[in-house]
């Protein structure tokens, strides 16, 4: 079944422009799949899946081809391993990493797409994360926390 249903998710997001969790799990419906939203958000997860800058300035669920997805993956426990601490400051975050590693955390973080985060500047240990605005900032320090936990 949920097989089925991730292969059915991954033909609608490359089919059609999937903003929510809650449009997904309606398009599930429609397949007549009845879904929770909880359901839809692990599978989100599980996939990998990215939100992308859509045509219209909008932003859509996309998936990652497996080349890339291997690669962030990789990358991902490279950044879970090296971090050290997460501070902030306006729209700013700063991760410091263990010495020599935050070249490789914030390819990592610039893997994972966020379309809240602008950029990243790292440094030996220290990485800058620029965040489009003040109010996104604890939404990213918290995604931050569910990878490094």
């Amino acid at each position: 079944m949920k097989a089925k249903r991730q292969a059915l998710i991954r033909e609608i997001v490359e089919s059609q422009n999937i903003q929510t969790q809650e449009e997904l799990a309606d398009a599930l419906r429609v397949h007549g799949l009845n879904v929770t939203q909880a359901t839809v958000s692990r599978d989100i997860k599980e996939m990998h899946l990215l939100k992308v800058l859509a045509e219209d300035g909008s932003y859509r669920y996309a998936t990652m081809d497996k080349e890339e997805m291997g690669t962030s993956d990789r990358l991902i426990r490279m950044l879970a391993d090296s971090v050290l601490e997460l501070n902030s400051a306006n729209n700013l975050i700063v991760i410091r990493t263990l010495s020599g590693s935050a070249h490789v955390a914030g390819e990592a973080v610039d893997s994972l797409r966020w379309p809240e985060v602008l950029g990243t500047i790292a440094g030996d240990n220290p990485i800058l994360v620029i965040v489009r605005s003040n109010e996104e900032v604890e939404t990213i320090i918290e995604r931050f926390r569910s990878i490094i936990k």
